[in-house]
């Protein structure tokens, strides 16, 4: 059984309706020495099968023996969350942009400090749970610094990023207090999304957890061996140009798609016409991101991920 269980709940500022602003975490201590395995999600407010997991991996952990030590934030921004908004509503700023943050700056970035100060700097292992947000559903996981932790998880895609290969690497994020300053382990897992039942989603996100926790010796049990893998260093995301209906046309996440199919079309809900026809970029691609029912969409919303075949590996 777990030794302890510990619900903890920093304040860093205060909001304007008189509450107070903190982190919400909870603190599982095993009976054993052990590494400190942080877990965190909804740091994008539209982003909560992520949340949905650690609920669901919080009672069975709760009940298990344990080595080390879980922090759990199963929701980084409250207040994007509660209104299923990708950027923070008080000062619409994109959390993930922000960090380390600063204590004297706006509410992003005092959360964000708050976020380092109380999470980020007292864990040994970063898992990072991302999804689609609230309409296209992703499927893929990050390799930054321990590959085996990162194939653990059990997805069949995973992406090798390249500094300066494409757009999906960006300044701000978690990792210029993990990687960048601390130099721990990290894994960013994106998976989920859309307008469709999340559960088997949680449900595969809970069970790569596991796996992930048996594998660090966190928790007991025998690793189950990976599924056949590629690893590509190079992803695409595709954006409408026009706005209306995007009807979906690509091979399911994880499937390989080759040049001269489409990946989508938008059609007008008033003319019926259609006003877009989207293609894939690459020769050879394997779906990764994309809408898995009819959506409405504004021109430039998040439509398509792509990952290029070439070079990729297994």
């Amino acid at each position: 059984m777990v030794k302890s269980i510990n619900k903890l709940r920093p304040k860093f500022t205060t909001h304007a309706d008189g509450s107070d602003a903190v982190l919400f975490l909870h603190e599982l201590v095993g009976e054993e020495d052990g590494p400190t395995i942080g877990i965190s999600g909804s740091i994008h407010g539209n982003e909560n099968a992520g949340s949905q997991a650690i609920v669901d991996l919080y009672r069975i952990l709760k009940d298990q023996p344990l080595k080390g030590r879980i922090l759990l934030l199963p929701v980084a921004n409250p207040r994007a969350f509660a209104v299923n908004h990708r950027f923070t509503p008080i000062d619409e700023l994109n959390l993930n942009r922000e960090f380390p943050g600063n204590p004297k700056g706006n509410y992003t970035q005092q959360l964000a400090h708050a976020i380092a100060a109380e999470f980020l700097d007292k864990i040994d292992i970063h898992l990072d749970l991302h999804s689609g947000t609230d309409r296209p559903t992703v499927d893929y996981v990050y390799i930054w610094n321990d590959e085996p932790l990162s194939r653990a998880f059990g997805s069949k895609v995973l992406y090798r990023p390249v500094q300066g290969k494409d757009g999906t690497v960006y300044s701000g994020t978690t990792k210029s207090v993990t990687i960048d300053k601390r130099g721990i382990p990290v894994v960013v897992v994106e998976l989920g999304g859309g307008i469709v039942d999340q559960g088997p989603y949680v449900d595969r996100t809970v069970a790569g957890l596991l796996n992930m926790l048996r594998h660090l010796g966190v928790i007991s049990g025998d690793v189950k061996p990976n599924p056949k893998q590629v690893v590509v260093n190079e992803i695409a995301g595709i954006r409408p140009t026009q706005a209306g209906w995007l009807e979906p046309l690509a091979p399911a996440n994880g499937e390989l798609i080759r040049k001269g199919q489409l990946l989508g079309r938008v059609v007008s809900p008033y003319t019926f016409e259609v006003l877009e026809e989207i293609p894939t970029p690459f020769e050879n691609g394997i779906m990764i991101m994309q809408h898995l029912s009819r959506n409405l969409v504004e021109s430039g919303d998040y439509g398509y991920m792509v990952g290029n075949m070439e070079g990729a590996t297994d």
